[in-house]
């Protein structure tokens, strides 16, 4: 069962996805932090750099554009329809449906933005950038992808505008169906429908929801799309660069484009005034998902019925259990993310291999789910337990490539190598959960730890042993060190015997005054 929670509140909107009474996915917008993809600029190019084959575009945000020079897009090139990929799989703003980790996919997120469109393979070489762009050149762009830590948004100048059923693809003359509409027959009728409607230039991806759709509902996305898209010409062509042109639609309306289907039994509002501009759109574009839309008015609030607080909570969390006592640790490098899976306090009842087979299908079930709800992108290493036999290796392969089709965002995994690893990517738009709700640690820096007691304490004593002698009337010469008071304490309990010993080494009285407000490892020496 799949249901849909909107929490509104002043300062911002949450969105999650529930999937049997489990936080399978989860989208947040906060009214001081609005996102970018999908978003519409009219922008100056900063900067050319031919060594990168890259251009800096000036949007008015905080960090300039990254515009590579395939997403560029070039009167002329237009893509042959037997170049383009034939599908993608569902998404929302540049992003089109489920982005892959490879170049050139669409993505379906909601809380993502507009739809990136699939790298095109072109008819002539790709010139150069530098013969593309020329700095302080206005081009029209739309972000693919957020800020991503020191990063500035990714770009293209490919535009494409989600609607409910399809996505429209001004520049480009192809007709693409979503690879989770598996029936030929309905790709083929959807395909022969779309393209008989379009008329003239411009492309479409057929969405996921489009599956069953009617010829008035496709006439009425291909209209709506394209009277979009003369709107968003003839603004910007009265802008002045930087500006914005269109903004995307906000986390709500995004997730009713991309997620309300028919396999959503029921959508929560806690907001009535929410709930009555959903109805309002409801009833003017999908009537027939009116009766699942509902204002949430029971007695206890609708994110703490589902228990979402504390889903999220644990999501934040490096170790995950597993229902049979196993566990999973996950951690964040700078480029990858490494998923260690354990058997904890599960011991089995028959033999050692199948308690391990057992642990490593159940934790690919649950790493499915994390890489969603944690929105994991990039590099990503699996650690299974070492299995002898090569027939349990494919059934624990094969269950995690089952588990990973559910995910909107396009995955690519290796199968599981000789030390038991596989190797994966997955499709990265915005940041990952954990950078969204938290931040590096302000006490170790992000390291993740601080220096022990003791190796502290060691560090104080051989800094000292450097301070001048104190010559022949040490108690007259005093060395004041000042140090946190855990430091204090382990200095003269402790540690006072080799303390005593520096004392007579450098002829000073060392007196240790405590800091309260200090960090643990910082310490400081008065030796006048």
């Amino acid at each position: 069962m799949v249901e849909i929670l909107i929490h509104v509140s002043h300062e911002e909107t949450k969105v999650a996805l529930v999937e049997n009474r489990q936080l399978a996915e989860f989208f947040f917008e906060r009214k001081r932090e609005a996102g970018v993809v999908g978003n519409i600029y009219k922008g100056r190019v900063n900067k050319v750099l031919p060594g990168m084959q890259a251009a800096f575009v000036d949007v008015g945000l905080e960090k300039a554009a990254f515009l590579y020079v395939d997403d560029i897009y070039v009167e002329g090139s237009d893509i042959l329809p037997g170049e383009m990929p034939q599908d993608d799989q569902t998404a929302p703003p540049p992003p089109v449906e489920g982005e892959s980790p490879a170049e050139g996919s669409l993505t379906e997120d909601p809380a993502a933005g507009p739809v990136s469109r699939p790298e095109p393979p072109r008819k002539m070489p790709r010139k150069p950038i530098e013969e593309i762009l020329t700095e302080g050149q206005e081009i029209l762009i739309q972000m693919t992808k957020e800020p991503i830590s020191t990063k500035g948004p990714r770009a293209t100048t490919y535009i494409s505008l989600p609607g409910r059923y399809l996505v429209y693809m001004p520049q480009v003359n192809h007709v693409g169906v979503s690879r989770r509409i598996t029936n030929e027959e309905e790709r083929q009728r959807l395909k022969e429908m779309v393209n008989a409607l379009k008329g003239g230039k411009g492309g479409y991806i057929i969405r996921t929801v489009a599956e069953g759709m009617s010829e008035s509902e496709a006439r009425s996305d291909i209209i709506f799309l394209e009277l979009l898209w003369q709107d968003i010409r003839s603004r910007a062509e009265t802008m002045k660069a930087p500006s914005l042109v269109r903004e995307d639609l906000d986390v709500v309306f995004r997730t009713i484009r991309d997620y309300l289907t028919h396999e959503v039994e029921t959508l929560y509002i806690d907001d009535v005034k929410e709930y009555k501009r959903v109805m309002d759109f409801i009833g003017t574009y999908m009537p027939d998902y009116a009766s699942r839309v509902r204002l949430w008015e029971g007695p206890t609030p609708l994110f703490a019925s589902y228990d979402i607080e504390r889903q999220l909570s644990k999501a934040l969390e490096k170790k995950v259990w597993l229902k049979s006592g196993g566990y999973l640790v996950i951690d964040r490098a700078e480029a990858l993310t490494v998923i260690d899976v354990n058997t904890g306090r599960f011991v089995g009842e028959n033999d050692p291999e199948s308690t391990i087979l057992q642990t490593n299908l159940e934790a690919v079930t649950e790493i499915a789910r994390q890489l969603r709800l944690r929105n994991i992108g990039g590099i990503i290493i699996i650690d299974f337990i070492d299995m002898e036999k090569e027939k349990n290796r494919e059934k624990v392969f094969q269950g995690l490539q089952e588990s990973l089709a559910h995910d909107k965002a396009r995955t690519n995994a290796l199968k599981i190598s000789d030390l038991g690893l596989v190797e994966m990517s997955r499709k990265r738009v915005r940041e990952d959960l954990v950078h969204l709700l938290g931040e590096t640690c302000a006490y170790c820096d992000g390291k993740g730890y601080t220096k022990s007691l003791r190796t502290i304490a060691y560090e104080i004593l051989e800094e000292l042993r450097s301070v001048p002698s104190g010559g022949q009337n040490p108690k007259e010469k005093k060395a004041i060190l000042f140090v946190h008071p855990e430091i204090q304490t382990i200095l003269q309990e402790e540690e006072r015997d080799f303390l005593q010993a520096v004392e007579r080494k450098i002829r000073r009285q060392i007196i240790i005054k405590p800091d309260p407000l200090s960090h643990i490892e910082e310490f400081s020496i008065v030796a006048p």
